[in-house]
């Protein structure tokens, strides 16, 4: 992989009191996102297939009603935009509460993402996204919880995504975003092909207040997951995953309940 350009050092608490954002949650919470989504997923799917030549593999893996948690890695500032631009449903983001000011606040919240208070207790984004799932919405957490400096894998996801998959009961959609790293490297002129490949679906057992443990857990079932899509992509090519997608005719059914409920982990770990 080419020297990726430095990251800028982030602020990563925001000082802004937490009931600033109580009005963007509010929306999050009773309204759907307007047409400012589609405008946005329309210029995103143009932008990922003109500059970074973007494959989206396993679509049909994506529930096209009812809770879906879509949990890929983190790379890059465009992730995002990789990830919905060729879904149909719409899917709702989390986003650090640093990029709420001015008009942007507006344009983020009416195209359907919302605040997450990082270093924080957030209480409130929590809830935000299990009425979105209550609902029947589609989210997107990475359960790296950050973008990676390093243009790798984390060794660990945290256990955000394994307490909502398990509190909800709602499927999630491990995703491998391959080639993201190098956008930012643009300036270079360095535009790399980038692919998302959407797993098979997965659930678990509903836990109304799962241990950390048990979170834990299941963030690293989901993680792995992602890991070994990712690590087929780097490995085979794209091609080949796709070629391999397409014979094996594996999609998860249309409201994602065809994947098989698999236990909760245990509430201790095993010794």
């Amino acid at each position: 992989m080419p020297e990726l350009v430095p990251m800028k050092a982030q602020v990563y608490k925001d000082p802004r009191p937490a009931e600033y954002f109580e009005p963007f949650h509010r929306r999050a919470r009773t309204q759907e996102p307007d047409g400012t989504y589609t405008v946005i997923r329309i210029l995103a799917a143009a932008f990922c297939l003109i500059v970074f030549r973007t494959r989206a593999i396993g679509r049909g893996n994506v529930p096209a009603v009812g809770p879906v948690i879509v949990a890929p890695n983190h790379f890059s500032y465009a992730d995002h935009f990789f990830v919905a631009a060729f879904l149909r449903r719409r899917v709702r983001f989390m986003a650090k509460s640093q990029l709420f000011k001015g008009v942007m606040a507006k344009l983020y919240s009416h195209g359907g993402v919302f605040p997450v208070r990082r270093g924080h207790r957030d209480a409130e984004a929590l809830l935000t996204a299990r009425t979105i799932l209550a609902n029947g919405g589609a989210i997107t957490m990475y359960p790296e919880g950050g973008r990676s400096r390093t243009g790798e894998l984390a060794a660990r996801a945290r256990p955000g995504v394994g307490r909502l998959a398990l509190e909800s009961g709602a499927t999630v959609v491990p995703t491998a975003i391959h080639g993201s790293a190098r956008v930012r490297n643009w300036k270079r002129g360095d535009f790399p092909p980038v692919t998302v490949h959407y797993g098979r679906p997965m659930r678990w057992e509903v836990v109304e207040d799962p241990t950390r443990e048990q979170q834990q857990a299941v963030a690293d079932e989901v993680f792995a997951e992602i890991r070994s899509l990712y690590e087929e992509l780097e490995s085979e090519g794209r091609r080949a995953v796709a070629r391999a997608q397409r014979h094996s005719g594996t999609a998860g059914s249309p409201d994602g309940l065809g994947a098989p409920i698999r236990p909760a982990p245990p509430a201790h770990p095993l010794h």
